[in-house]
Formats: structure tokens, sequence, C-alpha cells
């Protein structure tokens, strides 16, 4: 590949080393990037309320792709430019075919409102029996009030299920419906409307610079980087990363904790 016009990167277990933080030697690759005016896009499962501080450690204030390709998120503006979501007939639809199909599923939605943190919107809200996987509080509200209002993603937990084992069933009871995806091997799924991937994040962020996908390079490490390492011109999947992502990568570069995105673009810059 030649020198990248655009660089898109997934966080959690590719940006992110360790103690989920931004290598030094990581992050003045990032510096040399930005310097040559090439932008560097972060391309996320988390939504935006999760992205500045790892935006302010890496150094990037521009675009980011959250919740999957839901959300195009400006940075340094707090602005969250589009949002692509599950209506609530959808949502209704989707957990009542889960509940049914698969017994002992728990839900969540993730909402977004003009910014990351809209005070105007309850962010993050969960039925009693859904487990958090990571710390943070979530709003506890019946799962009529949950399917009630809009969500940028829906989370489905079943704590004594793999990810994979959640995901297959899902998708054999929602039937490309919707996306279902997963970041974690902890029993819990993330649910997209139609279409909405990683990759038509990237695509509308690459549009906004006039670049094309055969000039953009990708990081990823889990299945929801699946289609946007397909999608972009060179895609590279991490050492540590899952089968599903290295099966469709161009190149595997080292692990996020060896700094490989670092070790990829220091071809280049």
């Amino acid at each position: 590949m030649e020198t990248p016009q655009l660089v898109a990167s997934d966080v959690d277990g590719t940006l992110l080393g360790v103690n989920e933080r931004v290598s030094e030697r990581t992050t003045a690759t990032v510096a040399r990037v930005l310097a040559t005016g090439t932008p560097f896009v972060l391309v996320t499962g988390r939504p935006p309320r999760w992205v500045p501080n790892v935006a302010s450690d890496a150094g990037v204030d521009g675009y980011a792709v959250c919740a999957n390709g839901a959300v195009l998120y400006d940075i340094g503006r707090d602005q969250v430019l589009a949002q692509y979501g599950l209506e609530p007939e959808m949502l209704s639809d989707v957990g009542r075919a889960l509940s049914a199909a698969v017994p002992g599923v728990a839900f969540a939605t993730e909402r977004v409102g003009v910014s990351a943190n809209d005070p105007d919107v309850r962010p993050f809200v969960a039925e009693e029996e859904f487990t958090n996987v990571w710390p943070e509080a979530a709003g506890r509200v019946t799962r009529a009030e949950m399917f009630g209002h809009s969500a940028i993603k829906m989370l489905v937990r079943h704590s004594g299920m793999t990810s994979a084992a959640l995901a297959a069933a899902a998708n054999e009871v929602l039937r490309g419906d919707v996306i279902v995806t997963y970041s974690s091997n902890s029993g819990l799924i993330e649910i997209s409307a139609s279409g909405v991937t990683k990759a038509t994040g990237l695509n509308e962020v690459a549009q906004r610079f006039g670049v094309q996908a055969p000039g953009i390079v990708a990081f990823g490490d889990m299945p929801n980087d699946v289609p946007m390492l397909q999608w972009a011109g060179h895609g590279v999947a991490m050492a540590n990363a899952h089968q599903d992502a290295l099966d469709v990568a161009d190149e595997v570069t080292a692990s996020h904790t060896d700094d490989g995105v670092a070790q990829i673009l220091e071809r280049w810059f």
C-alpha cells in the first residue's frame, strides 16, 4: 500500500495498550500522521461519552465513528453530527423475539443527544436483570420504558453463554433484520440498525475528506471490526485479534500491548 490518505483505528484491544492507555510510541506515531495532514479517525463500539478521554490520550480531536457506526461524532466540537438508531418498534420486536428464543437474556440500550453528555438524554439504561461488564452504572428502567425510546445500540446479555453463541442464536432468530455483533467474550452482544456497521460509519467520514476505500488503512481486533477491515484498502488485525478479524485481514501486526498500530504506521510516517 502507498502512504495512506486516512488512518482508522478501533480503540479497545487495538489502539489502547496496557492500563487502557495509548502508549508514548503510539501517541508519537499518531502525531506524525496528523502532521502530514492525514486524518486519524477513531472507529469504536464505544458511545460518544467514552471517546474524549481516549482522543485526548492519543492527541486527536477530529471525527470519531461511535457505537459501531451508529454515530458520527465531532470530538473537538463535542457535537453529534449524525445518528442511525433503532426505533421503538424495532427494539420491541427484537426484544420479544430474543426473549422467546433465548430464555434468560436481559437488555440495555445506549442513547445519545446532540453532544456526548447531553443533559436531556439518559445515555445508558437497562432493565434490572441486566448485569454490566464494565464499571458504569446504568439507569434502571422497565423494559417498556427502555424500548419506548429510540437507541443507537441495543445490548443483550446472557451470563450463561459466550458472546459467540449468543450472537449465533440471535442471528438465527433475527435473520438480518438488524446487525448483530460483539466486541467482548462475556456473553454480551451489540445490535445496531440494519445496514449500520463500522464500515458504513467510516465511509461517511471518508466522503467528508474525499478519500476512497483503497486509500484507507484500518486496524481492529474483534468481530465488530470485520466490516471495516474488509472495506478498507488495507485491513490490519492485531495479533491478539479474534479469529474472525484475523481471517479477513490483509495483514496481522503485533498485539495492542506491543504497539501494533504504531509498528505498521511507522512504515509511512
